[in-house]
């Protein structure tokens, strides 16, 4: 007999040699897995792969006459606009959608989609909000703040250091221009700000010729196999740490032969020391992190960053910080500047107290983050500007400001050179190979289950225990942590790319949901809806996992009766019908009708969300504590996109008898979904592929069928009474 602890352990073991093996099936299958897909996009319906919703027409009605749109561009997807100007035509500049170029997922895991206008000089002529779909800007504070923080891009220059926040806020001393943020939306403006940026720096490095010759979007990588062990001296002579010392004759010579000459600012310190003495290091190169940082610093960093993010740790000594004293923690700073290709590009305070380990004792150290959709290339020299600023005078006081700068180059050994297989989808895959390797062990761990049952359901007591472990593992690492929750919105998105003459290839940017839907198209055949709506959906496997509380809890669990089960299984089908319908009228609208999904407030937001969307998910998790799997049964729109799908299964997989349905009714009775009518048929559209009927049919104690066989087998011996004490047996 097993006990639960002992099928646990078994359990764990089991999942520990499939996660192995999806590692293996990772690298054996990496080379031709790219083809593949590529293969996928290429059947797709014609058309760039990008995900942009403009056409030609829509730009036309926006730039009338004297402007011209011209074709869109095959390198870069981008428009350019011409103005008449007599006989001439003249460029004013181009116009492109964010989500082609910098598709940044936005507060709700969706990217923002922006219309941006760039002119030759690298000036903002234009911008629009497409489409969003911030939770903020939806559901509390409306679209009117959202617009007028976008307006105020319109005449900046890409040559800017632009910063959130109060425009009566900027300083003298600041290298950035402010603009005004959106009270209660921090988190999306910035992220609408990097978004504007990172696509127009794109841009501006293919069209504008500010990276000169090379692709803007190949850019080097760190290497992580290289971790050499460096004292701080090794360190410098090896140029993982930059240096920069400005003396006070450095300083009166940049202010030589103007007002401010010889009018040091307060923070300069005395006339005879130096003004700052400045160390910086990427420490996302093992070799400089490693050396420079304990493994409390490394994780800190690692937590607040994302893969592709570069790390820039500062240090200095002297009188003048690199951050003033009015500096706000966690924001961009004003007197530090970084550039490249002439072009600014943000960085930000990470609001970490770090002391660097086996380096001199510093005044002044912090980390800033650079993220990767700014499209910095370590490859190529990074210029970091310190802003030094004087005043003279008292009333209207003249300011004069320079700067100073500190030219950092990573040395090759360190660096991955650019090569074509990076640009795209591929590098995101690349980025997230771990997780794509625990997902190809989970999804060959399960087809191996469900092709292999009987080990599985011989015994009850297994099943039990594996089918809430799988559960936990799809909640927690697919829904949480690796957001695979397929959707609804994946198939309207697909409709709709469809109708509109588009590439699907845009999926390929996540490769999680793309891994799983070319998984629940297999599955589709072989099963039926249940593979995903059973083992594979966040928001199915929450359900069914309170459901289980429930009954530990002992709240009631309802039946409902058999005529209204089935007249509710008939509204998923409506409202999926009402929805489709939807994408032909208005994507607005669209956007309205899937939120009748609880999978974004639940499973991508993880219930930090407006409170009427808490309530409703919560309440959907309540009533499948009474009635199993309520939503999934009654209202999921993708559930009933499946089942339609899953008509073209082409096996009935679990097995019946004769007397299934008739006379037998264990299986009806047992199933907690309805999906067994009164004959015994099982309806594999409402199926859930819990398992519970398929453990029945095999057990001997649960079958009634096997029951009566092994009872009509059994025979009682037939023994002749012994004949009482004392008493002789009589003759016949």
């Amino acid at each position: 007999m097993h006990t639960p602890l002992r099928l646990w352990r078994r359990a764990v073991a089991a999942c520990a040699r499939s996660l192995q093996t999806g590692r293996r099936l990772a690298r054996r299958l990496a080379p031709s897995i790219a083809p593949l897909l590529c293969t996928l996009a290429a059947l797709a319906p014609a058309g760039p792969c990008r995900a942009g919703v403009l056409k030609a027409a829509d730009l036309q009605q926006r730039f009338a006459p004297p402007f011209l749109v011209g074709e869109k561009l095959t390198d870069v997807p981008v428009w350019p606009i011409f103005k008449q100007n007599g006989p001439a035509t003249d460029l004013v500049g181009y116009v492109f959608e964010s989500i082609d170029l910098a598709p940044i997922p936005g507060f709700s895991g969706t990217p923002l989609n922006l219309l941006i206008g760039l002119n030759p000089d690298g000036e903002f002529f234009d911008v629009a909000v497409l489409s969003h779909h911030e939770p903020v800007f939806l559901d509390g504070l409306g679209e009117g703040p959202l617009l007028r923080f976008v307006a105020q891009y319109k005449g900046l220059s890409l040559k800017q250091n632009v910063k959130i926040g109060s425009k009566s806020a900027a300083s003298a001393q600041s290298t950035n221009v402010y603009i005004d943020g959106v009270a209660k939306a921090t988190a999306s403006v910035r992220i609408i700000n990097q978004t504007m940026l990172s696509a127009a720096l794109k841009v501006a490095r293919a069209k504008l010729h500010y990276s000169g010759a090379k692709d803007p979007d190949l850019v080097a990588r760190v290497r992580s196999d290289i971790v050499d062990t460096l004292d701080w001296n090794a360190l410098l002579r090896s140029g993982l740490v930059g240096h920069l010392r400005i003396a006070r004759r450095d300083v009166e010579q940049a202010f030589a032969g103007t007002v401010a000459a010889h009018h040091p600012a307060e923070g300069e310190g005395s006339p005879g020391e130096d003004l700052i003495d400045l160390y910086a290091a990427f420490v996302e190169i093992p070799s400089a992190g490693n050396n420079l940082l304990d493994e409390r610093g490394r994780a800190d960093l690692q937590a607040r960053s994302h893969g592709d993010d570069h790390l820039l740790l500062l240090m200095s000594n002297g009188p003048y910080g690199f951050v003033g004293d009015d500096h706000v923690r966690g924001s961009v700073p004003d007197r530090l500047g970084l550039r490249q290709d002439q072009l600014p590009i943000e960085l930000r305070d990470m609001d970490l107290d770090i002391v660097p380990r086996g380096a001199p004792p510093f005044a002044l150290v912090k980390a800033f983050r650079i993220i990767g959709a700014s499209g910095l290339d370590l490859g190529h020299p990074v210029e970091l500007d310190l802003r030094v600023t004087r005043s003279v005078g008292v009333v209207y006081p003249e300011r004069v400001s320079r700067d100073f700068a500190l030219t950092l180059q990573v040395p090759e050994r360190y660096l991955i050179p650019a090569a074509e297989d990076q640009k795209g989808w591929q590098s995101i895959w690349k980025a997230r190979a771990y997780e794509i390797a625990a997902l190809l062990a989970a999804l060959a761990l399960l087809a191996l289950v469900l092709l292999r049952q009987l080990p599985l359901v011989t015994h009850f007591s297994r099943l039990r225990v594996f089918r809430p472990l799988y559960l936990v593992f799809t909640l927690v690492f697919i829904g949480w942590y690796a957001q695979g929750q397929l959707s609804i919105v994946n198939l309207v998105a697909l409709l709709d790319a469809a109708r509109k003459g588009q590439s699907w290839a845009f999926f390929l940017f996540d490769p999680m949901s793309t891994l799983l839907w070319l998984f629940v198209g297999v599955s589709l055949l072989v099963w039926g809806r249940g593979t995903f709506c059973g083992w594979l959906c966040p928001y199915g496997a929450l359900q069914e996992l309170a459901a289980l509380a429930g009954r530990r809890l002992r709240v009631p669990a309802l039946h409902l009766r058999r005529a209204w089960d089935a007249r509710l299984k008939w509204l998923k089908y409506l409202i999926l019908l009402v929805i489709v319908g939807a994408t032909v009228f208005s994507t607005a609208l669209t956007d309205r009708l899937v939120e009748v999904e609880p999978f974004k407030t639940a499973i991508t937001l993880v219930f930090v969300r407006s409170w009427p969307f808490v309530l409703y998910a919560l309440a959907l998790v309540l009533a499948g504590m009474v009635v199993n799997k309520f939503f999934c049964r009654y209202l999921c729109p993708l559930g009933a996109a499946l089942a339609l799908l899953g008509r073209l299964r082409r096996w009935d997989w679990i097995a019946r008898r004769v007397e299934c349905g008739t006379p037998c009714q264990t299986c009806r009775y047992r199933c907690t979904y309805q999906a067994i009518d009164p004959g015994g048929k099982v309806h594999y559209d409402e199926c859930f592929q819990c398992m519970d009927c398929v453990a029945i049919y095999r057990s001997d104690q649960e079958c009634a069928p096997l029951l009566l066989e092994a009872k009509r087998r059994r025979s009682i011996a037939i023994v002749p009474l012994a004949a009482p004490a004392g008493k002789p047996e009589t003759a016949p």
